[in-house]
């Protein structure tokens, strides 16, 4: 209930902009605290699922709008050093997925943080080499990748890839994966005397969600796990 209410909460920040800060990994002195920021912030920038592993089909496609909650360590100095950022940093999207013959589907999403500088890109193909039935569930391979932009300071990308499985029961599908996200981070245009190595961080990421289909409406949760814990709601519409 507790991470249910954060999330609700993260989403009022995401509309009403409360609070304004800035990533600028240019006010770290630490190579510690810039590699540790690098793999919370990455993480949460990494490409999220938000969806079963079963494919949309030929005619399928997939628009919708999400919500997600970073639980970042706000206490830890490399955020502190940066500002006031939330308890749990909210991060909106916008996600787009089509589905393509032989169980592939392509996905991409577009992000931007109100009140922040913080936006970025991103794309995923998915192949689902065991697409499901009845009896069985489906099984997919997704690779994805991931952009920062607007940030000065900071040139940030991920790569990831999982493997997936999901089975439908009525209007309910579960769904639940593991994977890796590989994050890139360096930094740019600091002061004189500060110096800060580029970090290749690789993660360890595992996530669980349900999508909940009314029709041509459905709703996914989600949760994604790696050096922090990252909470997400979509709601779409689909065909």
């Amino acid at each position: 209930m507790k991470r249910i209410l954060s999330l609700m909460a993260a989403t009022v920040l995401v509309s009403t902009s409360v609070w304004a800060v800035d990533l600028n990994p240019a006010l770290l002195t630490v190579q510690k605290d810039f590699r540790d920021l690098s793999k919370e912030i990455g993480f949460g920038l990494s490409y999220f699922p938000m969806a079963p592993a079963e494919p949309l089909g030929i005619l399928g496609f997939d628009i919708g709008v999400e919500a997600t909650a970073l639980d970042i360590n706000e206490d830890k100095p490399y955020w502190k050093d940066m500002g006031n950022f939330p308890e749990m940093l909210p991060i909106p999207r916008l996600h787009v997925q089509k589905g393509l013959p032989f169980g592939i589907d392509l996905g991409a999403i577009y992000s931007a943080i109100p009140s922040s500088n913080i936006s970025l890109w991103g794309g995923e193909v998915k192949w689902a080499f065991l697409k499901g039935s009845i009896a069985t569930p489906a099984v997919a391979l997704r690779g994805t990748y991931t952009k920062l932009n607007g940030v000065n300071n900071l040139d940030l990308n991920t790569m990831g890839y999982d493997i997936s499985i999901s089975k439908g029961f009525t209007i309910l599908t579960p769904y639940a994966g593991v994977g890796q996200v590989k994050i890139d981070s360096e930094a740019k245009n600091l002061p004189a005397g500060i110096t800060l190595n580029k970090e290749s961080i690789t993660e360890t990421k595992y996530f669980a969600g349900m999508r909940v289909s009314f029709g041509l409406i459905n709703m996914v949760a989600e949760a994604d796990f790696a050096e922090v814990p990252a909470y997400s709601l979509k709601l779409g519409v689909g065909f």
